[in-house]
């Protein structure tokens, strides 16, 4: 008796089945017996009875296959973080009951915040009990829809903060002190709040009132970690003042920085990347900009210092002295 064909999924294809998939696909059909020793081929979808001839088997184009089966895939996971939000959703009020029981001492002190809403239902709770300051980093990740979604969120939210006399200040990259969407919000808000930007800022970061701090936990945003710990939160306030310190106020009308000997500030700051071996796609990374523009600003430093090689650009930059020039 034949024993019967273990069942499995397309990604751990059995060695009978690649066999009369690769020659279905290399011949564009086969015999339907011989698949009968790979059931799997039809059951998964990557073969499928000829049109003009049910006895043969035509091979789905893998391209076709691998497109469906991601999409399945995708579907799963994004119906997983549905569930998510909603079991986060359904015990965030039992959460809170419970914590108005146990003591302080009880709240964990690093908490991982899954899926926007229950990010921004943390962010919106804890600005709600703030009673100094608001203290934030903003790198410049988001564009169009999503950035404009994001700004309008916060705006009303940061407006009740400084109506109960706390302050705001926010820092961000040169690349956004033209923004119209950033100037705005800053026309809009009422209060003690003030904007600096420079070159590169950290990762997003949101300080409240020093107590409570909030920084990214993935690349897509999609996760967050909720920071209670004494030393941890201490050392993002001390790493802000820092920055802050070292940051150019922006005002509703940004001037212009000077240059010296012919080289800007943007130029400058890419010139400090390049000299430390970048590439051109991590300098706009970390300055905020396109690869495009990174390139541009690297054309007119070989153009000033008269390059004719990369090498030679960052031996002359190293010569050149403008990274050793005040700001």
């Amino acid at each position: 008796m034949t024993s019967p064909h273990p069942v499995h999924g397309v990604e751990e294809l059995c060695a009978a089945a690649a066999e009369v998939y690769e020659r279905a696909l290399r011949e564009g059909r086969v015999h339907g017996a011989d698949a009968d020793g790979a059931p799997c081929l039809v059951d998964l979808g990557l073969l499928r009875p000829a049109v003009e001839d049910p006895g043969r088997l035509e091979p789905v184009a893998p391209v076709v296959a691998l497109h469906r089966l991601l999409r399945r895939s995708g579907e799963r996971i994004a119906d997983e973080r549905r569930r998510e939000d909603r079991l986060a959703a359904a015990f965030e009020p039992l959460m809170r009951i419970d914590g108005r029981r146990t003591a302080p001492a009880d709240t964990p002190m690093i908490a991982v915040l899954s899926g926007s809403q229950q990010i921004n239902e943390a962010i919106t709770e804890a600005m709600a009990r703030a009673s100094r300051e608001l203290l934030t980093v903003q790198p410049h990740t988001h564009t169009g829809e999503r950035r404009h979604t994001a700004e309008a969120v916060a705006l009303e939210r940061d407006q009740a903060l400084l109506d109960r006399g706390c302050r705001i200040r926010t820092l961000y990259q040169h690349t956004v002190r033209h923004s119209p969407t950033v100037l705005s919000r800053y026309e809009q808000l009422e209060g003690d709040v003030e904007a600096r930007s420079l070159d590169e800022v950290t990762d997003r970061l949101i300080l409240v009132d020093r107590d409570i701090a909030f920084i990214p936990a993935d690349r897509d945003g999609s996760l967050a970690l909720e920071v209670r710990h004494p030393a941890l939160v201490g050392y993002f306030g001390t790493t802000f003042d820092r920055l802050w310190r070292l940051a150019t106020p922006m005002h509703p009308v940004a001037v212009q920085r000077p240059s010296l000997n012919g080289i800007t500030p943007r130029q400058r700051a890419v010139a400090g990347l390049l000299v430390e071996g970048h590439t051109d796609a991590v300098i706009a990374e970390r300055l905020g900009l396109n690869v495009r523009t990174a390139r541009v600003h690297i054309a007119k430093l070989a153009s000033v210092l008269g390059s004719e090689s990369r090498a030679q650009l960052g031996y002359l930059i190293g010569r050149s002295g403008i990274l050793d020039q005040e700001h």
